[in-house]
């Protein structure tokens, strides 16, 4: 089905099948973007909005492709009561460095982390393959404009198949408990859905870098 078609799928009938449909269709397809410049959304994050039309003449995957370096995510037919799909910034440049917007949790990543053994626990600084540089440093940006000069991460694995993206609890200025799932919540924007995040001390822990 061509993308114009999918969109016009009833919402109840779109299951994963639709999903993956979907993604196929725009990623070979094309959209008419509806402005110029990333907008915010009623998230409060970036999007660049684009609506599907038998005339539209923009490669979709131009588009994904610019947004993935500059930490935007897309929004198709926003005009929408509710748009066909929003693609967060953790999909898009996921998509860039793998040709997937996310994987399933059984699909192990390979070469996540420089490892050092100890006591159970495989821990070490993230892999460019697993946090490419321009992502770290989109990701530093957002901390910054929270006042949050240098964050500090690790990533962790108990049994080299489930990782989990840790970020150091005094790196973030100690937040009170009360506010860590939001601080998460926010730093999942910037990273594929599948990707586990973490708030911990660094106390007792293997050493964390410098995002």
């Amino acid at each position: 089905m061509t993308l114009n078609e999918l969109v016009k799928i009833n919402d109840e009938q779109r299951d994963h099948q639709w999903e993956i449909d979907f993604f196929m269709a725009i990623t070979s397809g094309k959209v008419k973007l509806m402005l110029d410049a990333p907008q915010q959304g009623p998230d409060g994050w970036p999007y660049m909005l684009a609506e599907t039309s038998a005339d539209a003449t923009e490669p979709a995957n131009k588009i994904m492709q610019w947004a993935a370096l500059k930490g935007v995510g897309l929004a198709v037919n926003p005009q929408k009561n509710y748009p066909d799909y929003v693609f967060t910034y953790g999909m898009l440049w996921h998509f860039k460095e793998t040709g997937l917007f996310y994987r399933t949790a059984d699909e192990a990543p390979v070469g996540v982390v420089e490892m050092e053994k100890g006591q159970g626990l495989h821990a070490g600084e993230p892999a460019p393959s697993y946090l490419p540089q321009y992502v770290r440093n989109i990701i530093k940006e957002f901390f910054r404009d929270q006042a949050v000069m240098r964050p500090r991460v690790l990533v962790m694995s108990q049994d080299r198949k489930h990782y989990d993206l840790a970020f150091s609890l005094e790196s973030l200025g100690n937040p009170p408990e009360k506010e860590h799932q939001g601080i998460a919540e926010a730093i999942s924007w910037f990273l594929p859905p599948h990707y586990s995040i973490v708030l911990v001390s660094e106390m007792g822990l293997p050493k964390f870098t410098d995002l």
